[in-house]
């Protein structure tokens, strides 16, 4: 049996070409400085030595010298997998795949688990710095995590707005005031004068950012909006509170809830939106059967600036934190108000 060839080395390109292992280095690193003095002949002989003989640089070698690893770190706070949760992170991650690829880095899911408890980055076995630098994902993020992160000087962006964790956290989230800011006057517009938001509103900064600009734009164009939290209720007693409070147009915070929500009232008899009108604020993947009116989260776009942003943190530092607008959408869900 043959014996397996040896792998080609830059010795090996060097001694074909008759220079030095270092100057094959400079070549292939594409050196052009000032202080790099190689003539135009040599540079096109090592090339030509690469070319024929298919030499390809040692990745391990290569990331030594640039003190990189060339891998970027996702970390995500929930299951990212199961069905339960695929219509939700699915864009995330694609756009980090993407990103990641067109980069030249390569992915490594970080899951954190442990036996019990929720997941946290920092745990008896951490291995995050495995990684140049690490998006995070998660609804909610453990302010512990962010604050170490940053003492430690671990490269990271989040994927959602940050408050402070005892120093800004570089993020990059989408837009949620201005987008909720419009459907309710596009809803005030129609004749509606009783607006609720259904959803936790705190929590998380997504859902109080999206409770804030509904709050905003209620008091700005003098409409009744009222808050009505989902935490320990049904879709039937949700319908419930909104006839109670005579509401005709209802802004939904998390899209498992608009569907909900709009099946209870299907069942109930009434008519979407000719007696209620729904506004996803994040429209689902997979609406029911229902055209949402609502906007859309730029989640794939999200997860691919994260990336961005990431890589640029790692050449030059910062703390980068941008918002990406949300996507409206007119769908059908939204009527004139009765009456």
């Amino acid at each position: 049996m043959t014996a397996a060839r040896r792998r080609l080395t830059q010795q090996d390109v060097a001694r074909m070409a008759g220079v030095s292992q270092t100057t094959v280095s400079l070549v292939l690193n594409n050196r052009t400085d000032a202080d790099v003095r190689i003539s135009q002949e040599t540079r096109e002989r090592v090339l030509r030595v690469i070319r024929e003989t298919g030499y390809v640089a040692d990745p391990v070698a290569r990331r030594l010298a640039e003190r990189r690893n060339r891998i970027l770190g996702v970390f995500s706070y929930e299951v990212v997998f199961p069905t339960t949760s695929a219509d939700f992170y699915h864009p995330f991650l694609l756009g980090i795949e993407e990103c990641a690829q067109e980069v030249g880095c390569d992915l490594l899911l970080f899951t954190g688990a442990r036996a019990t408890g929720a997941r946290r980055i920092f745990n008896a076995e951490n291995r995050v710095r495995l990684a140049d630098g690490c998006v995070l994902l998660g609804r909610t993020v453990d302010r512990d995590d962010l604050a170490r992160l940053l003492s430690e000087g671990v490269a990271f962006v989040c994927i959602g707005r940050r408050d402070d964790a005892g120093a800004p956290v570089p993020y990059v989230g989408a837009d949620y005031p201005p987008a909720v800011r419009e459907l309710v006057e596009r809803a005030v517009g129609l004749g509606h004068r009783r607006l609720a938001y259904v959803g936790l509103g705190e929590g998380a900064e997504s859902r109080a950012d999206r409770l804030r600009g509904f709050r905003e734009a209620a008091a700005a164009l003098g409409v009744d909006g009222i808050h009505v939290p989902v935490a320990g209720r049904t879709p039937d007693d949700l319908l419930a509170g909104l006839a109670e409070a005579g509401t005709t147009a209802a802004f939904v915070e998390e899209s498992a809830d608009s569907v909900a929500i709009a099946h209870a009232a299907r069942e109930r008899g009434l008519v979407i939106p000719g007696d209620l009108s729904i506004l996803a604020l994040g429209i689902p993947a997979h609406p029911a059967h229902l055209d949402f009116t609502g906007f859309r989260i730029p989640r794939r776009e999200m997860g691919r600036r994260a990336v961005e942003l990431l890589t640029g943190v790692l050449e030059s530092g910062g703390t980068p934190q941008e918002l990406l607008p949300c996507e409206l959408v007119d769908g059908a869900t939204l009527a004139p108000a009765r009456g």
